[in-house]
């Protein structure tokens, strides 16, 4: 077992880290306080190489493996987490699905432009009936012969209003069920689709999340992704990679209050002495930094395995699972250990609090997590 990461990795890492503290830092809160999508910083995230990681450089991508987009999400997830589940979505559902699943067409004519930050994409899977179960999708594509009619409604997209490129899952055969399911490549403009007003959240409120509306948008044939009927697989193999990308930024965020609470409990007195010196304080402390580090060996473990070409999808599940639960337990703890300073927003750790809740629903619930990590291992 090696825990060592390589020159590269330590550099890019530290490249996330300083622009999460110098660009995404100054005015967070702010974008948090009135659901301001972090528009400028994206595209710089673009300029980085940090929109397509992992994608080959053939198609403008970093080329880079999938531990090192880890560490970028768990820097950038510290600070914002509203920004890193937009390099989460475009990396592990967007740029990867069509990388790996794609045909050459669509990733010359696609992949390139998000890969290299010029085009933002969207996943479009949920529904108002069809969120855990995402084999009872409603939005339809019929087989009109050189296109498909896409008639449907796709809820909680993240990046709903500000991507270019969408992959929408769809039934175009009701009586093959989930082998009745394919997946299309949906640009923005196409007539008959548009986009509903913005969600108004708990948490990762600069986020662009909305509902799409599909009516009678004709999707051409060059636009499936795969042969007919791969839609579900597609999906499901997708979100495998997706887990290891919200498993990291439950990771960050937990990380992110961790630091702040430690700080500010070595400053902060009470009774004569840093609060961080009374015990109370200190094993609080201790657990977090604990739980935090056990979080963070599932999540690289996951990512490795993805790099070395071997099954990921136990690891994976267990990383987000354990994860998500870490960044609600020291967030809420971090929120603690500040007091009262910890319920106002210039302390930046109550917002924190708010934005871990999402990583135990999207990309799969802790519920889900806890059917497939059973699944297996009763198998």
């Amino acid at each position: 077992m090696l825990f060592q990461l390589t020159e590269e990795q330590l550099m890019i890492r530290q490249a996330a880290r300083d622009f999460a503290q110098n660009e995404l830092k100054p005015g967070v809160i702010e974008r948090d306080e009135h659901q301001k999508f972090p528009a400028e910083q994206i595209r710089m995230l673009g300029d980085l190489g940090f929109l397509g990681i992992m994608v080959s450089e053939k198609y403008n991508g970093s080329g880079m493996d999938a531990l090192s987009y880890v560490l970028v999400m768990e820097e950038l997830s510290k600070v914002d987490a509203s920004a890193s589940v937009v390099v989460s979505v475009n990396n592990s559902l967007v740029c990867y699905g069509l990388e790996a699943f794609g045909s050459e067409f669509q990733k010359e004519k696609y992949l390139k432009q998000l890969a290299s930050g010029q085009h933002i994409g969207a996943f479009c899977l949920s529904e108002p009936e069809a969120g855990s179960d995402a084999t009872s999708q409603q939005t339809t594509a019929e087989d009109r012969g050189d296109y498909y009619l896409l008639n449907g409604t796709k809820n909680w997209i993240t990046n709903g209003s500000t991507a270019s490129t969408y992959l929408v899952i769809a039934q175009t055969d009701k009586g093959l069920k989930h082998r009745g399911i394919n997946a299309f490549i949906v640009e923005k403009g196409m007539e008959g689709f548009t986009v509903g007003p913005k969600e108004n959240k708990l948490g990762i409120r600069g986020s662009d999340t909305h509902s799409l509306m599909f009516n009678d948008v004709k999707v051409p044939k060059e636009n499936r992704i795969g042969e007919d009927g791969f839609g579900f697989k597609f999906a499901m193999k997708t979100l495998e990679g997706g887990r290891i990308g919200i498993a990291a930024q439950a990771l960050g965020i937990a990380a992110g209050a961790y630091e702040l609470a430690l700080a500010y409990a070595k400053t902060r007195k009470a009774f004569g002495k840093p609060i961080a010196d009374h015990q109370a304080i200190a094993f609080k402390l201790a657990e977090m930094a604990t739980q935090i580090e056990a979080a963070r060996l599932l999540v690289y473990k996951a990512a490795w395995l993805k790099d070395q070409g071997q099954p990921y999808t136990l690891a994976g599940s267990m990383a987000k699972l354990y994860a998500s639960k870490v960044a609600m337990d020291v967030t809420v703890e971090a929120v603690q250990i500040h007091g009262g300073y910890g319920y106002v927003k210039e302390y930046h750790v109550e917002r924190l609090m708010r934005d871990a809740k999402i990583t135990q629903i999207y990309e799969g619930t802790s519920e889900i997590q806890k059917l497939v990590i059973s699944r297996d291992i009763l198998a």
